[in-house]
C-alpha cells in the first residue's frame, strides 16, 4: 500500500475532526483531507485541489510553533466544558484545541522531526494519532543527512529509536507503506516534557556524520506491519468512542493501549 492510501485509510479510521501537516509540497495529501486543516510549509507550491477548510502556512513549522495561539484555525472545533461549581454557568470555560491527526513530512533530518513531534504533541492527548513519514530508508546512501540521491528520506529513522528509549509510555508503531514506510504514534501526553528536558543530550548522541549506521532491522523492515494490518485493526472504534465522551487518560487510553501493544510495535 502506497503512503497515500494509507493516509486516507488512517483519516477514516481515525474519525478526525481536525488536522495538522508539516511538509505540504505539492498538496498531494493535504488533498485527502475533510476537515479544519492547518498545513506547514516554508516553499510549498500547491498544485493539486484542496477540498476542507484550510490554513496555508508559508513558515518553519519551528516560527509556526512559536506563535501565540498557533492553531486558532482551529479553534470551532473546541467544546464547552461543564463547570460544576456552585452558581456559575454549567458551559463556562472552554476546552483546549486538541490535534486529532497529524501528519509529520517536513525536513528530513531527525532533530527537526524530533522538534515538530515535540511541539505536536503540546497540542495533543492520548488519542491523537500522530504520523511520521519516510521512516524505512531503502539503503543508507537514501538515509544520508547531507543528500546526493533523488529519492531521499535522510535520518529521520532516529527518531524510532529516540522514543522507544526515552518515551517508553508511547506507544510506537512501524507501517510498511511504500516506498519509505511510516511511524505512527499513539498515546502522546502533552505534560510529559521528557524529550525537550534531553534534547542536547539526544543530540550529542544522534548528530553523526555521513555515512550513518542504519540498523538492518530498519533497512529489512523487520519490525514493521501491514497497513491493512494496522487499519483493519480492533481498537479504532473504541478510541473514537472514547475520544468523543471526553474519556480522562486512565480511562480512555489504558484499556486501548494493550490492545496496541498487541501488534507488532518498534521495540
Amino acid at each position: 500500500m502506497k503512503r497515500h492510501e494509507f493516509l486516507r485509510g488512517l483519516h477514516k479510521a481515525t474519525a478526525n475532526r481536525n488536522y495538522l501537516e508539516i511538509g505540504v509540497n505539492d498538496g498531494r495529501s493535504l488533498t485527502l483531507s475533510r476537515v479544519p486543516s492547518v498545513a506547514i510549509d516554508p516553499a510549498f507550491k500547491v498544485v493539486t485541489e484542496i477540498k476542507c477548510d484550510v490554513h496555508l502556512v508559508k513558515a518553519t513549522s519551528d516560527d509556526f510553533f512559536a506563535r501565540d495561539n498557533p492553531l486558532q484555525h482551529l479553534k470551532g472545533g473546541r467544546h464547552p466544558v461543564r463547570n460544576l461549581r456552585r452558581g456559575r454557568s454549567p458551559f463556562g470555560y472552554w476546552r483546549r484545541t486538541t490535534l486529532d491527526l497529524a501528519f509529520i513530512d517536513g525536513m528530513h533530518l531527525f532533530e527537526y522531526a524530533l522538534r515538530d513531534f515535540i511541539n505536536i504533541e503540546k497540542h495533543s492527548d492520548w488519542s491523537s494519532v500522530i504520523v511520521f513519514d519516510d521512516m524505512l530508508p531503502r539503503s543508507i546512501d537514501e538515509a544520508a543527512r547531507d543528500r546526493h540521491t533523488n529519492a531521499w528520506t535522510g535520518d529521520v529513522y532516529k527518531v524510532i529509536e529516540i522514543l522507544n528509549r526515552y518515551r517508553p509510555d508511547l506507544v510506537t508503531v512501524l507501517v510498511d507503506t511504500q516506498p519509505t514506510g511510516q511511524l505512527v504514534i499513539f498515546g502522546a501526553d502533552p505534560k510529559n516534557t521528557v524529550l525537550k528536558d534531553k534534547y542536547d543530550e539526544i543530540m550529542a548522541e544522534f548528530d553523526v556524520p555521513d555515512p550513518q549506521k542504519v540498523p538492518e532491522a530498519v533497512l529489512e523492515r523487520v519490525k514493521a506491519v501491514t497497513p491493512e494490518t494496522l487499519l483493519e485493526a480492533d481498537f479504532w472504534r473504541p478510541l473514537v468512542r472514547a475520544r468523543g465522551r471526553g474519556l480522562s487518560r486512565a480511562r480512555g487510553w489504558e484499556p486501548l493501549r494493550s490492545a496496541l501493544e498487541g501488534l507488532a510495535v518498534s521495540r
